[in-house]
């Protein structure tokens, strides 16, 4: 939908690095430019914005069914867990503290799940993958630099479902699938650079791919359609897709980074 979004005059985003929706699909936008999240009804209609200040390098962000609303921001080297309306709630690493081998050097992304464990993909400079306990303990880390299984280049994003954690590998172009702790399972491979990984309700998987594609496929694995192959900026085709989320009509909303700069929303039809 083209001019979905009704960003206020004189605002931008920079890049869109994350994109979630609460349970009354209110559109929760995590981008780079002056006011970090920005929140709109399903509509488009602006409510708001918080976090200013708070963030230098948003990259990822997830809801959980309470509509609290975990971001990670790769450059201050944390996890922020808020409310709706942006009240702190929890913070996870050291901020503005990189750590060698532990969380965190440059995460990207974070997913929970269903007993509100927290994974976070730790990409840019530890090549790892760290699970804590709901309340942010540390329990243990996988993964290393390489092109193996269980190995990474640059782990980007991460999803969790039916006992299963999906780690986006993006610079070996891959999906990789573990077992809850850690334990390899399979992989899928074809992809360009993805970024992050959504899955819905109904078990379908949305992939953003930087390299301007959206690659949607079901839980074993198959194709079932792809948005864009190259590079564009024309509305419905991407630039730098780098987010995903559904709402509960089904609609998709794919957010871009670099040349990007934008959310697009499609509805399902």
């Amino acid at each position: 939908m083209k001019g979905w979004d009704k960003l206020p005059e004189g605002w931008v985003y920079t890049q869109v690095a994350g994109v979630t929706v609460d349970s009354r699909d209110r559109v929760y936008v995590l981008n780079r430019g002056e006011h970090p999240i920005i929140v709109y009804e399903k509509d488009g209609s602006f409510i708001g914005s918080w976090g200013e200040g708070m963030f230098r390098n948003a990259h990822g962000a997830y809801i959980d069914e309470k509509d609290h609303i975990y971001c990670v921001d790769r450059d201050r080297h944390v996890l922020w867990k808020f409310t709706a309306d942006g009240e702190l709630l929890m913070t996870i690493g050291n901020v503005d503290q990189a750590a060698d081998g532990e969380p965190f050097n440059l995460p990207t992304d974070v997913a929970l799940a269903p007993d509100g464990g927290i994974y976070v993909s730790d990409g840019y400079g530890n090549n790892r993958v760290h699970r804590f306990s709901p309340e942010g303990e540390l329990l243990f880390s996988w993964g290393e630099p390489g092109e193996g299984p269980g190995q990474f280049n640059l782990p980007h994003g991460i999803w969790v479902r039916g006992g299963k954690v999906y780690v986006a590998d993006r610079q070996n172009h891959r999906i990789q699938i573990f077992t809850p702790d850690g334990e390899y399972i399979d992989e899928w491979g074809g992809f360009k650079q993805p970024c992050d990984l959504s899955i819905d309700e109904a078990g379908i998987v949305y992939v953003p791919e930087l390299q301007g594609r959206v690659s949607i496929l079901n839980l074993d694995g198959e194709v079932l359609a792809r948005i864009g192959d190259e590079r564009s900026k024309e509305p419905g085709l991407f630039y730098a897709p780098h987010c995903t989320w559904t709402d509960s009509e089904g609609s998709l909303y794919v957010g871009e980074v670099l040349e990007g700069q934008r959310i697009q929303k499609f509805v399902r039809k």
